[in-house]
């Protein structure tokens, strides 16, 4: 088993963290650490709870840490862990810098110790679904993508008084979508950045239009606080067609209704929420054809981290990749408005 701690206790490890390490067959979670006793969320039934950091740092049962507290507490508290012995997991952002993720990752390697992000969302419906249709060869070479990550949440902007790195929605947000580029298209040759503040100075970012080109194709990540309507999660366009997917992935709208994967349809795509692949095919005869959506799974992040941790397989997100990320980010809020 994989002996595991959690520093932080809110939105992020109780939501999109605990139930997909509970579900993993060979994850223990032992010990949850919060600055304060009283939580919003139910405690679990044998599990540590704590006040006090040494409880994680001296239990020697404990191999992985992971980090789920605000986006400018990532980096201190992952040095913090990996210093303590850890492994670690970070949640996104996994730092404000790539020269932040640089020295985690060396000092990670100086104590033979692995350090990685979260990126559950590689494990989306929506995103394999996609990458399904491609390798399948019926729309034809491909030529471009459109990613759409929109929300219609303009108190958001509307409250903030200021711009950061860690309260941007290109950091927020673009780290989801970003990552899904990188890790299955890899380092593009160039990036187009459009990065705004809608509501003017003084205020986060709220909107972010972002182009990675690969020789002939062309990926866009398109994200806004201010879509009352979103615009498709997924279209693919090849030479010889189309896919297009308008849902996102379930399990966070099943996680927000307290419906968990411990339910057989947890965050299953039902035929009303399929994509659509249209083509013509080597006749000439023209197609339109629902695509059954593939079965999103996080818990296959901690599956991998113990394949990682106790069996030394490669790690699920590369360090390269994450450093990548971090350039674009911090080159791309570098560029806002411009």
């Amino acid at each position: 088993m994989l002996t595991m701690a959690y520093i932080g206790n809110g939105k992020s490890t109780n939501r999109y963290h605990l139930p997909f390490a509970l579900k993993a067959e060979h994850v223990k979670v032992k010990t949850i650490y919060s600055r304060h006793e009283n939580s919003d969320w139910d405690k679990i039934p044998g599990v540590n709870y704590t006040t006090n950091l040494e409880d994680i740092w001296n239990d020697p049962d404990i191999q992985l840490v992971a980090i789920c507290l605000p986006n400018s507490l990532h980096f201190k508290f992952a040095k913090l862990s990996l210093e303590n012995g850890k492994n670690t997991l970070v949640e996104k952002p996994f730092t404000e810098t790539a020269q932040e993720a640089r020295e985690l990752f060396e000092l990670a390697k100086s104590k033979n110790l692995i350090v990685q992000c979260y990126q559950n969302r590689r494990y989306d419906s929506d995103f394999l679904t996609a990458q399904k249709v491609i390798k399948s060869g019926v729309i034809g070479e491909l030529l471009e993508v459109e990613m759409h990550y929109d929300y219609f949440r303009p108190e958001v902007p509307e409250s903030s008084t200021a711009l950061s790195a860690a309260g941007s929605y290109l950091y927020g947000h673009g780290c989801h979508t970003i990552d899904q580029v990188l890790s299955y298209f890899g380092d593009p040759d160039s990036v187009h950045y459009d990065v705004r503040q809608l509501l003017g100075p003084n205020r986060m970012n709220d909107y972010f239009d972002l182009d990675f080109y690969y020789s002939k194709i062309k990926v866009s990540v398109k994200s806004s606080y201010f879509r009352i309507k979103s615009r498709p999660s997924f279209v693919l366009y090849g030479k010889k067609g189309m896919f297009i997917k308008h849902e996102k992935d379930r399990q966070e709208e099943h996680l927000k209704l307290f419906y968990m994967p411990t339910n057989p349809d947890f965050g299953i795509d039902t035929p009303d929420h399929y994509g659509t692949v249209t083509y013509v095919d080597a006749n000439g005869l023209y197609h339109e054809e629902k695509v059954i959506s593939e079965i999103g799974d996080y818990s296959r992040i901690y599956e991998g981290l113990y394949e990682t941790i106790i069996n030394g397989k490669d790690k699920l997100v590369k360090d390269e990749e994450t450093i990548r990320q971090l350039e674009i980010l911090e080159e791309g809020l570098q560029k806002i408005n411009a």
